[in-house]
């Protein structure tokens, strides 16, 4: 089996029928939850597609008073103004903020 990059190049990417599946579970996730308590937590998205993920979460943080927005990344951890009294970002290596975080010791 050959392995390539998750990239929208050819009819390869992963829009398959159990990405369909998954996108319509999340969809139906963020419907019944938009008006409760919930945590948007990003994990290490960069500038390249902000649309996905980061711009989407704050937008859904602005909107829900009753949202969080947390973001661990290295050297891209921030927020808006508008949301940074419900945000925590954290400029750090994921895994070393994680095991910081449980009291684990960093392995290299």
């Amino acid at each position: 089996m050959e392995v390539t990059t998750n990239l929208r190049v050819d009819s390869s990417f992963v829009e398959d029928a159990g990405w369909h599946k998954a996108s319509e579970a999340y969809r139906e996730f963020l419907k019944n939850h938009e008006k409760t308590p919930v945590l948007f937590l990003e994990l290490g998205v960069g500038a390249n597609t902000p649309v996905i993920i980061k711009y989407p979460f704050w937008q859904m943080v602005m909107e829900n008073e009753k949202a969080a927005y947390a973001c661990i990344n290295y050297g891209e951890a921030f927020c808006p103004v508008e949301i940074e009294n419900r945000s925590i970002c954290i400029n750090g290596d994921i895994g070393e903020v994680l095991h910081q975080m449980i009291q684990l010791p960093v392995t290299p």
